[in-house]
């Protein structure tokens, strides 16, 4: 069963949120906060696997409650950010400060179902309709800074998959490309998150563009949330 937390001001979208998760055998929608405050006192004791976080909150905004939870090292949930504008400056902060996934608010219920369960398997995920964008912003935002030295203890494979998976390509992509199986990209996968500190494969994207291992423009990117 994937434990949800629902984060929004507003009632009616959170009623919304529960109605379409609730017709789900394997979700359980655990609690609902009000504001970002909350949202952060009720992770920490709800201990959700995700929590469906809006952006926009009194007190305390989605991006600073997500940074502040995602900080403490005894939460292993993850958050997917819920946004009303594709084009969002704060969707890039939010990806920073931790966040697993990012979805429009007007997203399809069938969307909404297969970002949770992707996000709760540590896949991650970001809307197709905005993908490309926020790769690019991390590509042109800033300039990269230099790769922590645990760049240097992956292999010249983990380096190849790595690339691949920042450029948005599928376990099933990534497996054609090199001429291995999917089972092995996985193992590659896990190992590169474990080498270099990762949450998931959103912040594989995140982490190689903020350090130039990759560049934006290749139009070869796609959705960064293939399991």
């Amino acid at each position: 069963m994937i434990r949800v937390l629902l984060a929004d001001d507003q009632d009616m979208v959170r009623a919304g949120l529960r109605l379409v998760l609730s017709a789900e055998p394997d979700i359980e929608v655990v609690g609902e906060a009000r504001d970002g405050l909350e949202a952060v006192t009720l992770a920490r004791r709800l201990r959700p696997d995700v929590v469906l976080m809006d952006v926009r909150m009194p007190r305390l905004d989605g991006i600073e409650a997500t940074r502040r939870l995602l900080a403490e090292p005894a939460q292993k949930g993850r958050v997917v950010v819920l946004t009303t504008f594709d084009v969002d400056s704060h969707v890039y902060d939010a990806l920073r400060a931790g966040a697993s996934g990012f979805l429009l608010k007007n997203a399809a219920p069938e969307d909404l179902v297969r970002s949770i369960r992707a996000t709760a398997a540590g896949a991650g995920l970001i809307d197709p309709a905005v993908t490309r964008r926020v790769i690019e912003e991390f590509g042109r935002g800033a300039r990269p800074s230099r790769p922590p030295h645990t760049v240097s203890t992956l292999t010249d494979r983990e380096r190849d998959v790595l690339e691949l998976v920042a450029r948005g390509a599928s376990n099933a992509e990534i497996a054609a490309s090199l001429y291995v199986s999917e089972a092995t990209v996985k193992t590659h996968v896990a190992r590169i998150l474990a080498k270099l500190g990762l949450r998931d494969r959103v912040h594989v994207v995140v982490f190689a563009y903020e350090h130039g291992l990759v560049t934006p423009g290749s139009a070869g990117e796609r959705a960064a949330g293939s399991a």
